[in-house]
């Protein structure tokens, strides 16, 4: 299985995404703005991946301050909290990340500041080791959507890249794959960063997993001609009615899937769930630079000077999602109700 962060020494090693297929190669962060900045520029992506990576920063940057006060390591320990939140506003699972690493500084007021130092540290490895875990978990309750012998469309990469290890959407293909079942799996390119050609197709290949890459607009033809059998993806943010947040595109499949009475479901742990939020709406979309779309490898694709939109996501509304797929099990319509059920009255 590829890795995807881990810790060394004092250092976090990430490996870098932006240079894969090609090359696999360590980014080696030394400090809190190092890990920020390699969120920010997508060295390391994806909504469980990018909350691994908030947690081991905030860690590391814990290491950094220079004090004997409790109120003065919590003043500046926040505040780190603070700017790590603003690196990628979409994803909930870094929220949730930085929010659990609070809680580690503030239910440790009687200690003194080293232990708090060692403890926010073992809790980041914490994080990294039960999000591999959980995603083996969802693999294994999605496992009963895929039929014997499937074909399997997928978007963007939500594999052991996009996470601590294993994978969401991937993780239960490959839950599959081990389970013996035969099944094909047909990526989108996912533009404009390639990140399904580029990293979820590397990953299937590594694993012997059999993969067909297609151009994202040639999605709705292959469904139209019966050739796909379920959509599956990941998710960055969760709303309290199930409206979902992923990766540019995952709209228009899952209305094409729903015209063509394919189902389409959402894999996700509960790190990527924000009961706060009433509806989709109220997601925040980061748009990205629009040399992203103009431009590849530092070549230009169209004329100089052209303009370009580049919202990094989109939302899919409840109604066109078949099943969540999540560590705790199946959530089915109503969303409301059964996210509700998992995380209480006090859902939105």
């Amino acid at each position: 299985m590829i890795p995807t962060i881990k810790w060394e020494d004092n250092c976090i090693y990430i490996i870098d995404q932006r240079k894969l297929p090609r090359k696999k190669e360590w980014l080696v962060c030394q400090t809190l703005k190092d890990v920020i900045t390699a969120i920010r520029e997508m060295a390391i992506r994806g909504a469980p991946a990018i909350g691994v990576a908030a947690a081991m920063g905030l860690a590391l940057g814990s290491q950094t301050i220079k004090t004997e006060s409790y109120e003065i390591f919590r003043r500046r320990f926040l505040e780190m909290a603070r700017q790590m939140k603003l690196a990628r506003p979409t994803a909930a699972n870094m929220r949730w990340a930085a929010e659990r690493m609070i809680r580690v500084v503030e239910m440790m007021d009687d200690n003194n500041v080293e232990e708090i130092k060692r403890a926010v540290r073992k809790e980041s490895q914490s994080i990294l080791d039960r999000d591999i875990e959980i995603n083996k978990k969802i693999g294994q309750n999605g496992l009963g959507f895929i039929p014997d012998k499937a074909t399997i469309l997928t978007h963007c990469n939500a594999g052991a890249l996009a996470t601590g290890g294993y994978g969401t959407a991937l993780g239960v293909i490959r839950a599959a794959h081990e389970a013996g079942k035969d099944v094909h799996v047909i990526v989108d390119e996912t533009r404009p960063l390639l990140q399904g050609i580029r990293l979820t197709a590397f990953e299937l290949m590594e694993e012997n997993i059999p993969v067909t890459v297609i151009v994202d607009s040639a999605s709705g033809y292959l469904m139209q001609k019966k050739m796909i059998d379920l959509v599956i993806t990941g998710a960055d943010r969760i709303a309290s009615n199930g409206d979902t947040a992923n990766k540019i595109g995952s709209y228009q499949l899952a209305v094409l899937a729903k015209v063509n009475k394919i189902p389409f479901y959402v894999a996700a742990p509960l790190s990527t769930f924000d009961p706060d939020l009433k509806n989709g709406d109220l997601i925040p979309i980061e748009e990205r630079e629009p040399k992203e779309v103009i431009s590849f490898a530092g070549h230009l694709l169209g004329p100089e000077g052209v303009d370009a939109f580049n919202p990094a996501f989109d939302i899919t509304p409840a109604k066109y999602i078949s099943a969540i797929i999540t560590e705790r099990g199946i959530l089915k319509p109503p969303y409301k109700g059964s996210i509700r059920a998992l995380f209480g009255t006090d859902v939105k």
